[in-house]
């Protein structure tokens, strides 16, 4: 396992854009419809915007129609970890870089087949390194 990288929070500050500290150091949320990568179609890999731990590959990017990149798998299931988050009135299942503990976005249990999974993602929260 990758060993976890921790920061101050001035020290994540100074690092991050203030959206994207908003979003993944204080677990907001970006506006629908608003990110860089929701309408995305170019093949590569998708990396924490934090620690640079690769997340989700662009073959298992689709649309949701939800407002945000959508994913039907993380690259692997030691790159996120997921928790309970009970904010804002309702129960959901946040999605969280494992190596920086950078709040994601969340996960459904709406997706397609073959796993019915829905990783909704901010899109602040992630950097493409494109293929080639």
């Amino acid at each position: 396992m990758t060993e976890k990288i921790r920061k101050s929070e001035a020290e994540w500050q100074k690092q991050l854009t203030p959206e994207q500290y908003a979003v993944t150091r204080q677990h907001g949320t970006e506006p629908a419809f608003t990110g860089k990568y929701e309408h995305n179609k170019e093949p590569g890999m998708y990396v924490c915007a934090c620690c640079g731990q690769e997340l989700f590959d662009s073959g298992a990017k689709y649309d949701s129609g939800s407002g945000w990149p959508s994913f039907y798998q993380p690259v692997g299931g030691e790159h996120v970890t997921e928790n309970t988050d009970a904010s804002h009135g309702m129960i959901r299942t946040e999605v969280l870089c494992s190596r920086c503990d950078a709040h994601l976005g969340h996960v459904f249990p709406d997706g397609p087949k073959p796993r019915g999974l829905r990783y909704c993602i901010n899109s602040c929260a992630l950097d493409l390194k494109k293929k080639g």
